[in-house]
């Protein structure tokens, strides 16, 4: 019964967060870890499993539309990728409480980011590929750490700055996508070399994400408005953080 509600949690977050780019791992950690899996040997590895996959799949119909910024965001995704697994390592010597207030610090700043940039117009133009590259090596650096240390990929601070360069919504989600896919799955072989593996629970999540993901990312590439997907984005972020921030608190 366990394994189901977790299946049904899980895709519902990856239809969500796959419209964004940004692969779920805000929703991923802390339902396997209230489900009772341990936060560092289990939720945060499989978090950054998932947000991998989910990223990676959604790339998909995001390139299919021609979305992605596949120059701008190399450099990114290679920092990201070296940066990652250090963060991962790290992880297993920070004290559990501090990782999940950490990790809530982190959720909100996202979701009320994401609440300011819905009221925002789409931008006009965009930063020339030389400040893209030059800003995305350390913000790449950065958001990699952090991700692979908390179980996100980095995706939240990833998208809100490629905004901030002029992407537009979808081509910041698309391009967050790119760049997450590096970082988590980078992140993850981190954590896999030092032997932690749940296989059962492994597999159940991995197709709840796949169907999830598919679904979203075809939903994004079509129907969904800029506006009604961050606003959506940012409400699940802000219930979280509370739940998680009581959770501590108690």
């Amino acid at each position: 019964m366990l394994f189901i509600i977790v299946f049904i949690v899980i895709s519902i977050a990856s239809f969500i967060f796959s419209m964004l780019g940004l692969g779920g791992g805000m929703v991923y950690v802390p339902v396997l870890n209230w489900a009772g899996f341990d936060m560092v040997t289990v939720a945060i590895p499989l978090g950054l499993l998932l947000n991998g996959l989910n990223t990676a799949l959604v790339l998909i119909p995001f390139a299919r539309k021609k979305m992605v910024d596949w120059k701008g965001g190399a450099v990114m995704a290679a920092t990201a990728l070296v940066a990652s697994p250090l963060g991962a390592m790290t992880s297993e010597h920070v004290p559990v409480q501090l990782l999940k207030f950490l990790f809530a610090v982190m959720v909100v700043a996202a979701a009320l980011r994401t609440l300011w940039a819905s009221k925002q117009e789409e931008p006009e133009t965009m930063m020339s590929l030389k400040k893209r590259s030059i800003i995305g090596f350390f913000v790449g650096g950065f958001a990699g750490f952090i991700g692979g240390m908390l179980g996100l990929g980095g995706g939240f601070i990833i998208a809100p700055i490629l905004m901030m360069m002029g992407y537009k919504t979808k081509e910041a989600a698309a391009t967050t996508a790119f760049v997450v896919t590096f970082s988590s799955f980078s992140g993850y072989l981190g954590h896999v070399s030092q032997g932690h593996i749940n296989w059962p629970l492994t597999i159940v999540v991995v197709l709840a994400v796949i169907i999830g993901s598919q679904l979203g990312g075809l939903y994004m590439t079509q129907k969904a408005k800029s506006k009604q997907v961050k606003v959506v984005y940012a409400v699940v972020l802000l219930l979280i953080a509370t739940k998680m921030v009581y959770g501590i608190l108690s």
